[in-house]
């Protein structure tokens, strides 16, 4: 073992007692502002319909048609592959996978749109269909027909349509209430947000409600959507979205890049109009390192190309969508919009896609990094929580399976957990 060493120090013990008494409101300020990754399931991707639209066999409606698409225009894996260009290797098993989740759970994320999607309405119609989406919400759950989120999108809160957003929201709200009280995968979502004032408001509506109906403070949460400038750069040249995310007081679930407002705000033409754009880039770039650490996560936007028409012009939809949701994967946008149910078929193939090509490097380097194995990646622990994040997002939306990953990682879910989000605690780990 070599000679003991001996080992001296030269400052008195109340040195340190001091130092972390001065760091007692920074540590306070850090755990409250940056307490992690929730640790829950994130959908891949929100699907939206308006008010008027939606019925209670929407959600199935929507997988029937994709899978009606995929019969039509690419009705075996090998075609599909080709149209995508999904490996050969992966052609049979990204295939089957997404045909079986159009079966099971076409949509992970439904949000019923009383905003853009709906647009103004006589005040006793909105409110009949707020009312109606409350009911339906509530049935579905009660009848496990729900996807694993659900919710709306109301009116803004600027002046012109506060009072109908605010009216939507409790009409809504009260609804599901009456009917039980609120889903767990309840979602709402406040759009247009140009000042963090906006998100103040929506949380001072929100606490009246819970209030009125004596729910636990902050028991409801909500998105805010980034469609306009003035939320990424504010007048005074700060990040307003960062303080969009502190207004909230811990609400904040999720911040959704909004494509087609913010283009247009910032003067991009509409035949350029994107997600892949730069000015896209950069806000989606902000959103993100204002949301790191919060719990907040960031959704990418959508593309208005939809796959309708002769097979051509539906395989040319389907690769641009397939690109840019890939794209989006990469830059770590984990969530997206789809706005049309031929969208679901590429939304998936390219999840699954992205998870399967990187299941087995993923789970060698977690391996190896858990029995201290080495080999040609040196790895830290943010990476393992990255490498754990990854294979339970795969997990998460049916890409893999828990078996398949605990065979290859030796690793149980409680495990991955237990990496990837801080908030379910410290956990050490060995080698089986």
């Amino acid at each position: 073992m070599g000679q003991q060493e001996k080992v001296a120090t030269s400052l008195a013990g109340t040195v340190s007692e001091e130092i972390s008494a001065s760091l007692t409101a920074v540590d306070a300020e850090l755990a409250r502002r940056y307490p992690g990754d929730p640790g829950t399931r994130q959908p891949v991707h929100t699907v939206y319909v308006p008010g008027d639209v939606f019925e209670p066999g929407t959600l199935r409606s929507w997988g029937d048609q994709a899978l009606a698409a995929l019969d039509a225009h690419a009705p075996d894996a090998a075609s599909f592959a080709a149209v995508l260009g999904i490996p050969e290797e992966l052609a049979g098993p990204v295939h089957d996978r997404v045909r079986a989740k159009l079966q099971r759970e076409p949509v992970e994320d439904l949000r019923i749109d009383f905003e853009d999607g709906y647009g103004p309405r006589p005040d006793a119609e909105e409110d009949e269909a707020a009312a109606r989406a409350a009911r339906l919400v509530s049935q579905a759950y009660a009848d496990g027909t729900a996807a694993p989120y659900m919710g709306i999108r109301m009116k803004c809160m600027e002046a012109g349509v506060r009072d109908r957003g605010i009216r939507t929201t409790d009409v809504f709200l009260t609804g599901l209430m009456a009917a039980g009280g609120l889903p767990e995968g309840l979602v709402l979502t406040l759009p247009k947000v140009t000042y963090p004032e906006q998100v103040t408001a929506f949380v001072q509506l929100l606490e009246a409600f819970e209030k009125a109906h004596g729910l636990d403070a902050g028991r409801i949460g909500f998105e805010i959507q980034i469609e306009t400038s003035q939320s990424i750069l504010a007048a005074d040249g700060t990040a307003a979205v960062a303080r969009m995310i502190d207004a909230a007081q811990g609400r904040a679930t999720g911040l959704h890049y909004g494509t087609f407002d913010y283009s247009a705000c910032v003067g991009v033409s509409a035949a350029y109009q994107a997600s892949d754009h730069p000015a896209a880039d950069h806000a989606k770039a902000v959103m993100q390192v204002a949301a790191a650490g919060t719990g907040v996560r960031v959704s990418d936007g959508s593309t208005n190309v939809l796959p309708v028409g002769p097979t051509a012009q539906v395989h040319e939809a389907w690769r641009l969508h397939y690109g840019l949701t890939r794209r989006a994967l990469a830059r770590a946008y984990y969530q997206g919009w789809d706005m049309h149910p031929g969208h679901l078929p590429t939304r998936y193939a390219a999840v699954y896609t992205f998870y399967r090509e990187g299941l087995e490097p993923a789970a060698a380097r977690l391996a190896a990094y858990v029995a201290k194995a080495g080999g040609d990646v040196m790895d830290e622990p943010a990476t393992a929580k990255a490498l754990s994040g990854y294979l339970l997002r795969g997990i998460d939306c049916g890409a893999l399976d828990t078996a398949e990953v605990a065979r290859l990682t030796g690793l149980t879910r409680a495990d991955l957990d237990a990496f990837s989000s801080p908030r379910r605690g410290d956990l050490t780990v060995t080698a089986p």
